[in-house]
Formats: C-alpha cells, sequence, structure tokens
C-alpha cells in the first residue's frame, strides 16, 4: 500500500474520509475470478468465491480484496481465506505509474525462501489482464492486527496505544528486526537485480533511486510548479552523502502501518510495490519518518499521540545491535523520506480531486500534508526538541 493518504492542512475535505481507490464492481469482480479460478484449478474443481470485501483502514495504491474460495481438490474440499493484490484502473488515478504484479510477487516468494521475513505465501500470480481487468496476484491471508491509517494509530484507543510499554517496545524490535533480517541478505545485486532504479552502471543505487524519484515527482506534476519539492531536492542534493553505503534489498514502503502483527510481533509483511535495491538507511529513513508523520498529526490536534515509541535514535540503536552495522546521514535520509512522502501526498492530492474528495489549493505545496514538517528539516530545526531524536 502506499503511504496513508489520510489527513491533511488544507482542502482535503473530510479529513479521514477514506479516499477512492477503485471504481471496480466487486461482484463483477468476483463471477470474473471464479471463472479465472475454474480456469486455473480445472473445470472439475468447481470453485466458488464469496462476497468480497476491501480492508477498511489500510491499502490506499493498488487494489486488496479479500476473499473466500472454495474448490474440490482430489475429491475433497478445500477452503482457503485468500487476498487478491490488484493493479489499479487507469480510471482511478493510480498514485504510481506502473504496478508492476507480476515483480511485487517474485520479490515475497524470494524473501520468503531467502529469510525468516514473514511474508504471506503466494498462490498465483496473472499477468493476463483480460480476466478481471488487471493483473494480479493471490496470496493466503493472515490474521492479526494491523496499525491503522484512518484513523492514524497515534490518534489513541488502538491496540497500538492501548498495549503497555513493553508490548510496544517489543513491536518496534522486532519490526526493525525485519529490516535487518531483509537487509542482511547475501548477494542481494545479483538475487535482486531485477529491482534496481534504472539509470546507468556507473550510478550508484542512490543515485539512481534519487533519480527515479526526481523522475516521478515530475509525472505527478505533470507542468506543474511545487517549490517545496523541488527545493526539497535542492537541498539533498546539495548535501549528497559523502558515502552512499552499499545496495541491499530495500522493502521501500517500511513502515509498521504494512505489517501485520500477533501479541506486538510480526506475522506478516506487506505491500512491495516499492521495493528496490538502495542502501540501508533508505528504509530506516522511511521508517523512522512514517512514524514521526502520524506523531505529528496526533500532536497538531492536541493529542500525545506515542512521544516514547518509534523514535529515531531507538531505531537507529536496535537496528545498530541487530545488523551490525551503523547507519549514517539519517538527517539526510529521514528528509528524504519526507520529501518522497511529500511527492506521493500530492499525487494523492490530485487523485482526491479528481473524485470530488478535495480540490486542488492555489499553492500546490499545501498539498504536502507534512509541509511544516519538511520545511523545518530543510531549516534545520526539525529535530530540535523532538523526543529521541
Amino acid at each position: 500500500m502506499a503511504p496513508d493518504e489520510s489527513a491533511g492542512d488544507a482542502n482535503h475535505g473530510d479529513q479521514w474520509e477514506r479516499p477512492v481507490v477503485s471504481g471496480r464492481d466487486h461482484e463483477n469482480t468476483r463471477l470474473r475470478l471464479e471463472t479465472w479460478l475454474a480456469g486455473h484449478l480445472g473445470a472439475d474443481a468447481s470453485p466458488t468465491i464469496a462476497a468480497i470485501e476491501t480492508p477498511a483502514s489500510n491499502g490506499m495504491s493498488s487494489d486488496t480484496l479479500l476473499f473466500e474460495a472454495t474448490w474440490m481438490e482430489s475429491g475433497v474440499s478445500r477452503s482457503e481465506s485468500l487476498v487478491a493484490r490488484v493493479a489499479p484502473e487507469e480510471s482511478a488515478v493510480p498514485v504510481f505509474p506502473v504496478y508492476d504484479l507480476a515483480c511485487q510477487a517474485r520479490v515475497i516468494q524470494l524473501v520468503a525462501q531467502i529469510t525468516n521475513v514473514p511474508v504471506p505465501h503466494v498462490y498465483w500470480v496473472e499477468t493476463d489482464p483480460s480476466f478481471i481487468g488487471a493483473e494480479f496476484f493471490v496470496m493466503g491471508r493472515v490474521n492479526g492486527d494491523v496499525p491503522p491509517d484512518v484513523m492514524p494509530y497515534t490518534f489513541g484507543d488502538t491496540w497500538v496505544t492501548e498495549g503497555s510499554t513493553e508490548d510496544r517496545a517489543r513491536l518496534e524490535r522486532s519490526t526493525v528486526d525485519v529490516l535487518a533480517m531483509l537487509h542482511g541478505i547475501e548477494e542481494s545485486s545479483e538475487r535482486f537485480g531485477f529491482l534496481a532504479s534504472p539509470g546507468s552502471s556507473d550510478q550508484s543505487a542512490l543515485r539512481r533511486h534519487f533519480n527515479a524519484q526526481r523522475t516521478y515527482m515530475e509525472w505527478v506534476l505533470d507542468g506543474r510548479e511545487a517549490p517545496l519539492l523541488e527545493r526539497a531536492f535542492d537541498w539533498l542534493e546539495e548535501r549528497w552523502p559523502v558515502d552512499e553505503g552499499s545496495e541491499v534489498v530495500s522493502w521501500g514502503d517500511a513502515r509498521i502501518g504494512n505489517v501485520m502483527y500477533r501479541d506486538f510481533e510480526p506475522v506478516a509483511v506487506f505491500d512491495w510495490e516499492m521495493a528496490t535495491l538502495a542502501p540501508r538507511e533508505v528504509d530506516l529513513g522511511w521508517m523512522i519518518f512514517l512514524h514521526r508523520f502520524f506523531q505529528d498529526l496526533a500532536e497538531d490536534l492536541g493529542a500525545p499521540g506515542i512521544p516514547d515509541f518509534m523514535q529515531r535514535h531507538s531505531v537507529v540503536a536496535t537496528y545498530e545491535e541487530l545488523s551490525g552495522y551503523t547507519p549514517r546521514d539519517m538527517d539526510w535520509f529521514t528528509t528524504y523520506a519526507a520529501l518522497r512522502h511529500g511527492v506521493i501526498l500530492t499525487r494523492v492530492g490530485f487523485r482526491s480531486a479528481a473524485f470530488g474528495q478535495g480540490e486542488i489549493p492555489a499553492d500546490i505545496d499545501d498539498l504536502v500534508m507534512h509541509r511544516r514538517s519538511l520545511e523545518a528539516m530543510l531549516m534545520g530545526t526539525y529535530w530540535d526538541g523532538v523526543e529521541g531524536a
């Protein structure tokens, strides 16, 4: 899923209204999935699919369809709780220009083979869009709890806030361990070379990643101007890390809202559509900032949030302990995360306007919900007074 597309400071309509993700008709999709499954399993399987549901509080980029499927296998009835991850329709004003569902499924399968990172089992991958109107893959459904995006888990009255300090510490440590395991994959450049951002072979992974993000911003803006985002790119360019670090498998959307937990420990890691090869700090910066994003929203509305949770120094120290690697240039990488998130939220703002859920403000930078945070980062003042910075 893309990062949360919920609240904002200006022109976002109802702050906590779930954005339109798809106009896909669920009953029609259910029937077409049944037909597809029958062709895949064979007519004797006589598959049936119950009513399709969608997640209520997470998942804003690709379509996520939840359903129960039953079929005959060797003369015995088999039932499975399944999840279809489906590329969005063009009419849904997608967050990203390309959705490679086969690539996402391949990443999940490789991660399952190589590591102990908990990921769902991938049953089938379908690259022919004619069956339901888009590419998709089908995974096993895992039961557990996911920190909600809408309303954000930092707002209170959630299983995260109702847990004890020790529970949240266990959640934090076990989630950081997911990154340590993923980044510890040996020969990652060879095994996951298909994830590399486009660019010449003499460019570093970080340079290719950075250039790809700038290209994405240009696609999002489509000729418009967004001075804050453009200034942030310049700021990062001027302060480029001296030692970029080696490339590893990067989850891409590394945040606790993309993890399912049971007893405050991960049982399934989701949403690999932003997976790539990049320095370790790209994931670390994203994980740290995305929590700060939700924490800042809570504090802006007068709520305490969870100030002792996912603190920058704690995440970095835990990662170093678990991986043996000392993260560098975290000011740079958390600012990079804030910029990338700002580009995504700008696209989300345009999409919301297209569906009548908001308006495009006169100042495009107002679509960046964390505008004040990003501006403070560029001034070097954001982390002043932030507990655990």
